[in-house]
């Protein structure tokens, strides 16, 4: 990242007061894609996973448990507090309270044992217009011994009014369906379970009740959580690359469609809505 300010820290953030200080300055904040951002490049050496924490994310996820290896979405869990301290800063000009996450591309250069350390890194990419607001794009990247292992870039909306022309969309192009393999009979616990494993309690998935508090009907899955739970069923190989954007939420409890092939999947819901659609394959 040119012209980055990097600032090693000495430990992961606690999310909880990064949550409470997002919503507090949220308020103020005055989104635009032309508003300036942090230039700061968080670095956070010696990372490892908490192997309990892991077994119970690989659970509530789906994907294979025992195994001395981390799954293809775990290091996102691991920078999530790095992007939290970013996004909930005074100079992030986008308010945490509402922001959307509406894609992920992941790119896994290489295995990555879970008991090995890593040196995590976030940094802000940039900002862009969306039909909807802005969007803000997170690059993570984690390296062992100097080797680059995992990359991704998530992309954050905004909403807010626009006065340019409408953007299109992600993902406008028209894809054939696929066919279904699996239907996922979801409870009333996955945000919390997930939450837990994770340490992503944010409020609109934890309870009916909370998740009213925010324009939801009922509580709502993470969006991580819906691609981790496709990719456990799908199944990747070490190196790999994959893209997934966020289209709908899903409500919990609820049931969902699992539809796959050729390395293509989503996730549907009633009257074929759309929750999740991606790609991938291997790197």
């Amino acid at each position: 990242m040119d012209g980055a300010t990097a600032l090693v820290l000495g430990e992961s953030p606690s999310l909880a007061p990064l949550l409470a200080r997002g919503a507090l300055l949220s308020p103020f904040k005055r989104p635009g894609p032309g508003a300036r951002f942090p230039r700061t490049r968080l670095v956070l050496p010696g990372a490892r996973a908490d192997l309990a924490r892991l077994a119970a994310y690989e659970r509530v996820c789906g994907f294979p448990t025992g195994e001395d290896a981390l799954p293809v979405t775990y290091p996102h869990v691991l920078g999530f507090p790095l992007a939290m301290r970013l996004m909930s800063g005074r100079d992030f000009p986008l308010p945490l309270l509402g922001l959307v996450h509406t894609s992920i591309t992941v790119t896994r250069h290489a295995r990555m044992p879970a008991s090995d350390a890593y040196e995590l890194a976030v940094h802000v990419e940039g900002l862009a217009p969306h039909r909807r607001g802005t969007e803000a794009t997170v690059v993570t990247e984690m390296r062992e011994r100097g080797d680059l292992v995992w990359e991704s870039r998530s992309t954050y909306l905004a909403r807010h009014r626009t006065h340019g022309p409408a953007a299109a969309p992600h993902g406008t192009r028209v894809r054939e369906p696929l066919p279904e393999v699996a239907q996922w009979r979801l409870g009333g616990d996955v945000g919390r379970r997930y939450g837990a494993a994770s340490g992503d309690r944010n409020p609109i998935h934890l309870s009916p009740l909370t998740a009213r508090l925010f324009g939801f009907p009922r509580a709502i899955a993470h969006g991580m959580w819906t691609v981790a739970r496709c990719l456990a069923a799908h199944g990747v190989t070490e190196r790999c690359h994959l893209r997934a954007e966020f289209r709908a939420p899903v409500l919990l409890p609820g049931t969902v469609t699992y539809a796959a092939r050729d390395g293509r999947f989503e996730l549907r819901g009633g009257a074929d809505r759309i929750h999740v659609t991606g790609d991938v394959y291997p790197a």
